[in-house]
C-alpha cells in the first residue's frame, strides 16, 4: 500500500505518492483549490482509485515555535474532511515547517523559470513532507 502527501494550501494543493514499496517520493500533480475543498477531494477520489493508497500525510503548517497557525486550523478541518471521507484509509499529520523553503532552493539550485515556480511549489512541498514522513517511519 502507497503512501499519498498532501501539502495543504489556501490556492494550491500539492500531492506526491510513494512507490509501491514506499521507498521513492514522486511528485504528482498540485491542485487548485477554487475556493473549494471539493475539488480536492474529487481529485483524491480519482488518485485513491488509480493508486492503492494505505495511509494518507498531510503537512502540518505549525510556527517556528511549535504552535499551531491559523493555517493550521485550517488544515485540521481538512483533515477531518478526509477522516469522515476516507475512513478506512490511516490519516496522519507531519510537521512541514520549512518544507517550502525547501522547495524554493530546489527550484533555484535547478534554476526553474520563475513563471513555472508557482505551479510546481506545492507539489515539491508535498514531495519534501513524504520523504519526512518515510524517514521517520523507516528509522
Amino acid at each position: 500500500m502507497r503512501v499519498l502527501s498532501i501539502d495543504y494550501g489556501e490556492a494550491r494543493v500539492g500531492i506526491a505518492i510513494t512507490d509501491a514499496l514506499n521507498i521513492i517520493a514522486q511528485g504528482l500533480e498540485t491542485i487548485k483549490r477554487n475556493g473549494s475543498d471539493k475539488v480536492i477531494l474529487r481529485r483524491l477520489d480519482e488518485l485513491l482509485k488509480q493508486y492503492e493508497v494505505g495511509t494518507i500525510v498531510v503537512g502540518m503548517p505549525l510556527n517556528m515555535n511549535g504552535t499551531q497557525s491559523l493555517r493550521a486550523t485550517k488544515t485540521q478541518e481538512f483533515i477531518h474532511k478526509l477522516k469522515c471521507k476516507y475512513n478506512k484509509i490511516k490519516i496522519e499529520t507531519i510537521d512541514e515547517r520549512l518544507t517550502t523553503v525547501e522547495a524554493h532552493k530546489t527550484m533555484n539550485f535547478l534554476d526553474i523559470n520563475k513563471n513555472k515556480k508557482k505551479e510546481i511549489v506545492d507539489t515539491i512541498s508535498a514531495v519534501y513532507i513524504l520523504e519526512t514522513y518515510i524517514n521517520k517511519n523507516h528509522k
